[in-house]
């Protein structure tokens, strides 16, 4: 189990992140009339079609003693980035990111614009608006990037092994300990992670999405009665 608790916190600390962190991104990127935002765009989707092994290759060597972040690393805290666990924590945030924007940016862009303008004409300024209009009305899509980008942390395995290795205790994830334990011909232990992890998976997700569902109803509710920025 403390693989299991090891991959539950690295999803919770990815997942808070990328919320803090995708939603300007998603914002701007669904409200932006830039040209070049398609080149932006395919930057944040390349983790849906590259290889994990391959981006784990790339954040490994960027991450090493010799790489930009290994560097800055150890002149900031004095010790290594990769084989740690906040190397698997910045790798991961790379490899989710597509699962917590993209949603975001499709939550931001159903917003309905007669509101916003609305918003506006009352003299709400666009932070007032993004917190009291825009957000509240995105929740589905909030939830729904934060279920994403939590679930495809926890089932992570090539880029956890390449920036994590198998460190026990550190680094070594449920699905890096479920290999291993079929490895070693140990298939009643890895059935009993596998199981702890699939019952795991199954409950957040049933939950979170009934939650998403209730959510959805009230807003649509809500959008029949008159709406004003205090």
């Amino acid at each position: 189990m403390e693989a299991l608790l090891l991959s539950i916190k690295l999803a919770i600390c990815v997942s808070a992140i990328l919320l803090l962190c995708g939603a300007p991104l998603a914002y701007w990127l669904a409200n932006s009339q830039w040209r070049g935002k398609f080149l932006l765009e395919s930057i944040v989707a390349l983790p849906l079609v590259l290889p994990p092994t391959v981006l784990g290759f790339y954040a490994l060597l960027a991450m090493g003693p010799r790489g930009p972040l290994g560097r800055l690393w150890q002149a900031v805290f004095g010790r290594g980035l990769a084989f740690t666990f906040g190397g698997l924590v910045i790798a991961s945030v790379v490899y989710s990111l597509p699962f917590a924007v993209q949603p975001l940016i499709a939550a931001f862009e159903g917003v309905d614009r007669k509101l916003l303008d609305a918003s506006a004409v009352l003299g709400a300024g666009r932070l007032r608006t993004f917190w009291r209009v825009i957000l509240p009305l995105s929740v589905p899509g909030v939830i729904t990037a934060v279920v994403l980008s939590f679930a495809h942390t926890l089932g992570e395995f090539g880029v956890v092994l390449m920036v994590g290795g198998n460190l026990r205790g550190i680094t070594r994830t449920v699905s890096i300990a479920i290999y291993d334990h079929v490895q070693s011909l140990e298939y009643v232990e890895a059935n009993r992670l596998a199981l702890a992890l699939l019952g795991f998976s199954f409950a957040v997700l049933a939950v979170v999405y009934g939650i998403n569902r209730q959510v959805a109803r009230q807003i649509g509710r809500r959008m029949w009665t008159p709406w004003a920025p205090r």
